[in-house]
């Protein structure tokens, strides 16, 4: 079992900065698939970026390639995402997701938990 919970979320002006943490709590953080997703209004969940089990393989969705960037630091239970150049469209909910595995998965449908999500507006 793992609980999830993110934070850094807010509002920032096209261009600017933010980073997503995400706490984890549990055994064997480091066994976890981790990714972050992202829901805007009226929109399905999509997924955003996963990182593998020892933080030395990452996946992009193509949209947020080059400005974003997942990371973990497994002594620590974290998971970040730091997102750089935000435009509007980057606006959405983001979610943390955790899947018991080794290797990363772009799917939404292979995660086992999830967390609350924390909102993210960026304006123009």
């Amino acid at each position: 079992q793992v609980q999830l919970v993110e934070s850094g979320g807010g509002l920032v002006q096209a261009g600017g900065s933010l980073r997503l943490s995400c706490a984890a709590s549990g055994r064997a953080f480091s066994r976890y698939t981790m990714g972050w997703f992202r829901q805007a209004p009226g929109k399905e969940r999509e997924f955003v970026a996963t990182i593998n089990w020892s933080g030395d393989s990452t996946y992009y969705a193509d949209s947020v390639k080059g400005r974003f960037t997942i990371s973990r630091v497994n002594a620590k239970n974290w998971v970040y995402l730091q997102m750089n150049s935000l435009k509007p469209e980057d606006t959405a909910v983001y979610y943390c997701a955790a899947r018991y595995g080794t290797a990363w998965i772009p799917s939404k449908y292979e995660y086992d938990y999830w967390g609350q999500g924390t909102q993210v507006t960026v304006s123009s």
